[in-house]
């Protein structure tokens, strides 16, 4: 895939208890994609149907998204089996961000809800920072969830903590379709 390259690729990390991390980071996305961009986003742990999936995909083929390790409960609540299952998955989607690192095939690679990954041990956080220490410069990494580990902080070049000071959950309004959903 011939795309055109990024001056300098950055690391972003979107934490914290707030609402807006994976806003950001699609909003992050269709910028660098209406610049004429290629933006890949890798969903770790997310199932439910939601309408970034429509956005993004009327913004195709400059704007893709693959999940992986989708789940409709938290980790863990989940049975062995189930565990095992999201950690194929999880894998399998670092393998992709790797691939597609190693091929250069986008300018911009979203590794969304990957600090919930970490955070439950489904991969090391090891092999996180190596992918970040050896992706090729001229590609933008952001990452996103809540408990950025300090490690991760470290190499980052932008970090943002989303904080949350008043959310509609607190009086039982839960997620909204086009809203939170």
């Amino acid at each position: 895939m011939d795309t055109k390259k990024l001056e300098k690729g950055l690391i972003h990390v979107y934490t914290g208890n707030g609402k807006g991390k994976t806003t950001a980071a699609l909003g992050q996305g269709v910028r660098t994609a209406g610049a004429g961009f290629k933006v890949l986003m890798v969903q770790f742990l997310k199932g439910d149907d939601t309408g970034e999936l429509y956005s993004i995909e009327k913004l195709a083929p400059d704007f893709q998204l693959i999940r992986f390790a989708a789940m409709n409960k938290f980790y863990f609540q989940l049975n062995d089996e189930e565990k095992l299952q999201v950690q194929r998955s999880a894998r399998e989607g670092l393998e992709v961000v790797k691939k597609h690192l190693k091929e250069e095939n986008y300018n911009l690679i979203i590794m969304d809800e990957i600090m919930a990954v970490l955070y439950n041990k489904i991969v090391d956080l090891a092999e996180v920072l190596t992918i970040l220490k050896n992706k090729p410069d001229h590609i933008e990494m952001v990452l996103t969830g809540r408990n950025a580990p300090e490690a991760l902080i470290d190499i980052a070049d932008y970090v943002t903590e989303m904080g949350m000071v008043k959310h509609p959950f607190e009086k039982g309004v839960y997620a909204r379709k086009g809203i939170e959903s």
